[in-house]
């Protein structure tokens, strides 16, 4: 059978794919870049994370310039800040230690920050300048903000010097404090008028001799309240739109400066014409949704609770820090982990991918690496669906022409030769009708024969009532590749070959088909776990002889009680479990679910080292795909049911091995179970492999069947180049949407195989 590509420009009728409503919701859920706890109680914004990790890298210069942007003098608002951060320190939430002392930090930031020595680029001074009326740290902030905007600014006040000016309102702070504040004003180019007549009488016909020389007015509060008695200002500080009057009523350090940022983003607004009210952006602090898992976290005492501020203290004391984020579904996931993309960026990205017409789909090989196993909606939070996500994109990309097939083409037509060459329905010999119907799944008969027909025999002999054997896929895969024409296919192909069973109980073998066949609402479902657990097990059950760890299938994620009668039927072989992190629902995929293990080796390599890294133990399986990952990567390894009926599946078989494994056990059990006689198959010459050759064709899923069509079309065409310097011969064929190449040598009766290889390119001979 073949399966034919569609050309990229063409368009189909189109999946569903996620609104924009649906994917700003599911992008919601990732909170990976909500501000932390601290930050987000900082009515000035500012990044605490960020400078606390500057001081823990001794970089003095970053962090000064971090609280810089949120505070004009930075060494009055460290002293006199209030500081609502240090309550919301996440590591105030354990016992017997000390959440982060962040006022001291910021007094050590003020202290032995250095300013950036670089060049700053020119800034172009505003055309609207600014006069502030009244002196106290409302004010001076207010200046310092304007300053910051590029705008002119003159201070009137009564004060008659700069020191006066700073001492009101300052007693918090200490004489350095005032002179470094001191020092940074005269780097500016604000203006004062000391003394200023104006500040003893003031009315609105004293201030309105100002309007002429300024586009803004504004005012420390209390001159305002005495100019107008009761104010009746608006949450943006604007009490008076004919005079452009604009003050706040404030007390506190942290207050002060916080109005003051308002104040100066209200004067930004009027100096440009427009309503304060708008494009004001999330004002003060907010609410976090992000996640931090305090988990491996020891409390610790704070080295700066007490004595001077020292660089070192400091620095000891950021590094206590531990940087609140949400990486829950990384840590877990190797597939984000290979991206190095939180969900909520990767979600925004495969969109975009999908959304492409024509052009590259840059995105396609990440669509395709997701093991769609679900892991991620038990370790998110918020139960974030990575998987949902890739699996729609599949299916849209597929029906709109825009997935290559290549990825999952071996895997899909591997699943044709399940449920056709190797594909089996019967019933157990004397029975008309079945109670039941064993479905072992595809990957179990070709990883693990022989415990497939022991598993048949002995349901066969111990439950009442028949029990029918269809050996034959689920499905899965044609899901997995989101070719969802091919699955329903599949659907309708089971159903109807279920139905002429009568519709028995099936028993799954596998927890992926068993996940797969509730799709099919017409049956009713069951484990051999279960069947197992009710009846008991055999005298062959047997448990290894050391301790052991469980991996749970991702078909069972979800399904505690497939997770704990495993481990109850595990227990009585009599073997040993050891727990290990990342099981149950949160056991990651050994790399084959989805077909990432075709579509992408490497991400999937890594999934399996992922489930490796738990544990030295052996592992045991109930999904054979994972017993079969596992054992390539040198793991002992068993199934569940090899430990049950005493068999050993051995070596991980190639994929010429497996789909021989399918077609000697459908053999074995129409000889042994139904008494039917099988010709044999024999070939016309005799072909083996080198070592080299036999490897390099398991890697790049090049069967057995394929190269004796090619070598078959050889002896047909008599087609082949001679490579002088190796002294091989070189054939090829295409088959189907693959053109093979062969490199052999000739033996008395047959082919040695030295290499074998293949590409989508279409070969054309011109006469």
């Amino acid at each position: 059978m073949i399966i034919e590509e569609r050309a990229s420009t063409h368009v189909y009728h189109q999946r569903r794919m996620l609104t924009q409503e649906e994917l700003a919701q599911k992008e919601s859920l990732c909170v990976h870049e909500q501000p932390a706890y601290c930050s987000a109680s900082c009515p000035l914004k500012l990044d605490t994370k960020e400078m606390i990790h500057a001081i823990a890298h001794e970089d003095w210069t970053k962090a000064l310039n971090l609280y810089g942007k949120i505070a004009p003098f930075p060494h009055l608002l460290s002293r006199g800040c209030e500081a609502p951060c240090e309550a919301n320190c996440k590591l105030c939430s354990l016992d017997g230690g000390d959440g982060i002392s962040i006022h001291k930090l910021e007094q050590a930031v003020a202290e032995f920050g250095l300013e950036s020595k670089g060049r700053k680029l020119p800034r172009m001074k505003k055309k609207k300048s600014i006069a502030i009326f009244g002196s106290g740290l409302f004010c001076l902030f207010l200046a310092g903000e304007l300053h910051k905007k590029a705008y002119p600014v003159t201070i009137y006040c009564k004060e008659e010097n700069i020191a006066d000016f700073l001492s009101k309102e300052t007693a918090f702070a200490t004489d350095e404090d005032i002179r470094q504040t001191q020092i940074q004003l005269e780097k500016t180019d604000i203006q004062f008028k000391f003394a200023a007549p104006v500040m003893d009488r003031i009315s609105f016909d004293a201030i309105d001799n100002y309007r002429t020389s300024f586009d803004i007015l504004c005012m420390e509060y209390q001159l305002a309240a005495s100019l107008c008695g009761t104010l009746d200002y608006d949450e943006h500080l604007v009490f008076s739109r004919t005079y452009n009057l604009v003050t706040a009523n404030t007390s506190g350090v942290l207050e002060a400066a916080y109005a003051a940022k308002r104040a100066a983003l209200t004067v930004d607004r009027l100096a440009q014409n427009l309503d304060p009210a708008n494009t004001r952006g999330e004002e003060g602090p907010c609410e976090t949704s992000l996640f931090t898992d305090m988990t491996d976290v020891t409390p610790a005492p704070s080295y700066l609770a007490s004595g001077a501020i020292t660089r070192e203290l400091a620095v000891k004391e950021a590094s206590r820090c531990i940087q609140c984020h949400c990486d829950a579904c990384i840590k877990g996931c190797a597939y984000l982990s290979h991206y190095k993309k939180f969900p909520r960026i990767l979600t925004r990205e495969i969109y975009n991918n999908v959304s492409i017409i024509m052009g590259d789909h840059m995105m396609n090989k990440p669509i395709n690496a997701c093991s769609l196993c679900g892991q991620c909606t038990f370790t998110c939070p918020n139960g974030y669906d990575m998987g949902e996500i890739c699996h729609i994109a599949r299916e849209n990309m597929v029906s709109t022409g825009k997935m290559p097939l290549a990825p999952h083409e071996f895997a899909l037509m591997d699943m044709f030769f399940s449920n056709n060459d190797a594909f089996l329905v019967g019933k157990q010999p004397g029975f008309e009708q079945c109670r039941y119907v064993f479905f072992p799944g595809c990957q179990a008969a070709a990883i693990a024969p022989d415990t497939v027909f022991e598993a048949y025999k002995d349901l066969c002999s111990r439950l009442e009532g028949g029990v029918a054997l269809i050996l034959g896929c689920c499905g899965a895969i044609s899901d997995w590749a989101g070719r969802y024409t091919l699955y329903q296919d599949t659907m309708d192909f089971l159903d109807q070959e279920l139905a002429n069973l009568g519709n028995p109980v099936v028993i799954a073998g596998c927890p992926t088909c068993m996940k797969e066949l509730t799709h099919h609402t017409q049956l009713t479902l069951t484990g051999i776990w279960d069947i197992l657990s009710e009846i008991g097990l055999p005298s062959s059950a047997k448990g290894l002889s050391v301790p052991a760890a469980i991996h749970d299938s991702c078909g069972a994620r979800g399904n505690s009680h497939i997770q704990q009668t495993v481990r109850k039927l595990v227990s009585e072989t009599g073997c040993e479990l050891v727990d290990t992190p990342y099981s149950g629902d949160l056991s990651p995929c050994c790399g084959y679910g989805g077909l990432t293990a075709y579509a992408n080796k490497e991400v999937a390599k890594e999934m399996t080292e992922k489930c490796l890294e738990r544990s030295d133990k052996p592992y045991i399986t109930y999904c054979m795909a994972c017993r079969d990952r596992f054992v390539r990567e040198g793991r002992q390894s068993k199934h569940l049911l090899e430990l049950i009926y005493g068999t050993d599946a051995g070596a991980p078989p190639d994929i010429s091995q497996k789909r021989y494994n399918r077609l000697n056990l459908k053999n074995r059990l129409l000889t042994e179970i139904w008494g039917k006689e099988i010709p044999e198959m024999q070939c016309e010459f005799k072909v083996t492999y080198t070592e080299e050759a036999a490897k390099m064709m398991d890697e790049r899923m090049i069967l057995q069947s394929d190269v004796i069509q090619v070598l078959n079309h050889l002896r047909k065409t008599k087609e082949a180049v001679l490579d002088s310097e190796t002294g091989l011969s070189i054939t090829r064929m295409r088959i189907g949407n693959v053109t093979f190449w062969v490199k052999y040598t000739e033996t008395k009766d047959g082919y040695l195989v030295h290499s074998a290889y293949s590409h989508r390119m279409n070969i054309i001979t011109r006469q």
